[in-house]
């Protein structure tokens, strides 16, 4: 596999730009059109050129950041899980329930719960390095990760691996995945 060339700097400054544009408001629709237009660039050469800086697809990359938002408001507030979806962009309590649960293995319920009991010990640590630690990983979609568990497999999907869908794999896993 051939690397991919350098971007330009000015690229990349553009890129970044919309990156914090989302980082800002992550809470809003972000569709490729509008991110596209804030880098000054065609919507296909954002959308590749985003992947390629940042390894992640806009998406994907705005997943996270709602998520680990959400996960600071459980953990910081007393919200209501339904204000916390809303004030993080979610439109369907169901949709950030599902999502939430995929990308970090546990409800929001089951969340706050731990946190709850965690105790105060977590107040010393600074807010960037527990969001830091605990930031999802999103490098495959989440319906991907859904598709690799076996039914009602209730470890955490933010373990599994890029490569768990080798051509050639005659897991049963695999194959129960697909046969769905």
């Amino acid at each position: 596999m051939n690397a991919l060339p350098p971007q330009d700097p000015k690229l990349l400054r553009r890129l970044l730009r919309a990156k914090d544009r989302m980082d800002a408001a992550s809470h809003e629709d972000w569709p490729i059109a509008r991110l596209a237009q804030v880098s000054h660039v065609s919507p296909a050469h954002f959308a590749r050129s985003f992947k390629q800086a940042f390894g992640v697809p806009p998406h994907r990359y705005l997943l996270t950041r709602r998520i680990e938002r959400a996960v600071a408001l459980l953990r910081d507030t007393t919200l209501p899980t339904t204000e916390i979806a809303l004030r993080t962009g979610w439109r369907s309590l169901g949709t950030f329930g599902r999502v939430f649960r995929d990308i970090t293995g546990e409800t929001p319920g089951q969340a706050r719960a731990r946190w709850r009991d965690a105790g105060p010990q977590h107040r010393h640590v600074p807010a960037c390095i527990v969001g830091a630690a605990q930031r999802p990983h999103l490098k495959i979609a989440v319906s991907e990760k859904r598709r690799h568990l076996p039914h009602g497999t209730k470890e955490p999907t933010h373990q599994l691996q890029e490569n768990d869908d080798e051509p050639g794999d005659t897991s049963g896993r695999h194959l129960r995945a697909r046969s769905g």
